[in-house]
């Protein structure tokens, strides 16, 4: 029988997080779904953002490492003409495009796509969690404060141009660890010359895990043995069973 405190239970959940929730309440309603007493996510979406959220129970908690560090893949949507504080639909609106803006050339944009290839200078967001004095920098960014920001080298191994309509896109992106599409739509959009921000985003890889793996949260709730839907330990891709990776690997 479980206690109170859910059942130990070792494996990985690849959750498809749903829009409006945060990670750690999409995590946590997996958990109560799946009755489990460990579990941790590896990768934070945002709350607007939906897909894959690789999720470690048990045992699998040491692979978190390998994940965090894993490239990952996206599908996002840019509206063009106007940039936010965020860099997102849930921002402020800080700039416009000038008046008469009609739109952006499916080959002008091409050609900026070309500048994001390889490695890049990313400025981190204001909105984001890395900190500053110990303090997350989205803290700062709600008291209208802006840091000063070092940037970092990320990089997008692969954007492809999926969609346009002159006011939106919809690229396809495989990149490093630490790359912000939020931060990759504002650059294109100010590249451009007439300012863009991030409208819709859907992660569908993490490392060697794709999104047509996942399983929605509203699914995982209805089945009957939702433990099913785990990866076990010994099925996990090569390289990931805790029990024959290293520390090292793991970078515990």
């Amino acid at each position: 029988m479980a206690s109170r405190r859910g059942q130990m239970l070792d494996g990985v959940l690849l959750l498809d997080k749903p829009e409006g929730l945060s990670s750690n309440h999409a995590l946590q309603r997996a958990k109560r779904a799946l009755d489990a007493r460990k579990a941790g996510h590896t990768g934070t979406l945002d709350p607007f953002a939906t897909g894959l959220l690789v999720c470690c129970l048990g045992k699998a908690t040491k692979i978190s490492g390998q994940m965090l560090d894993a490239d990952k893949g996206y599908v996002a949507t840019i509206r063009f003409g106007e940039e936010t504080d965020s860099g997102d639909l849930t921002g402020n609106l800080v700039s416009s495009a000038p008046e008469g803006f009609d739109g952006v050339d499916r080959a002008e944009l091409e050609r900026v796509l070309l500048n994001f290839k390889g490695e890049i200078q990313q400025v981190p967001p204001m909105y984001s969690a890395l900190k500053r004095d110990g303090k997350p920098l989205y803290e700062y960014a709600r008291q209208g404060l802006e840091l000063d920001r070092p940037p970092r080298t990320v990089t997008i191994h692969h954007i492809e141009l999926l969609s346009c309509d002159r006011f939106e896109a919809v690229i396809a992106v495989q990149c490093s660890k630490g790359t912000y599409i939020r931060t990759l739509a504002q650059d294109i959009g100010r590249q451009l010359g007439c300012g863009a921000h991030l409208k819709a985003l859907r992660r569908t890889r993490v490392g060697p895990f794709g999104l047509d793996a996942a399983v929605g949260l509203e699914a995982l709730q209805a089945m009957p043995d939702p433990k099913a839907a785990l990866i076990a330990l010994d099925a996990l891709p090569a390289g990931l069973n805790p029990a024959t990776s290293t520390q090292k690997d793991l970078k515990l």
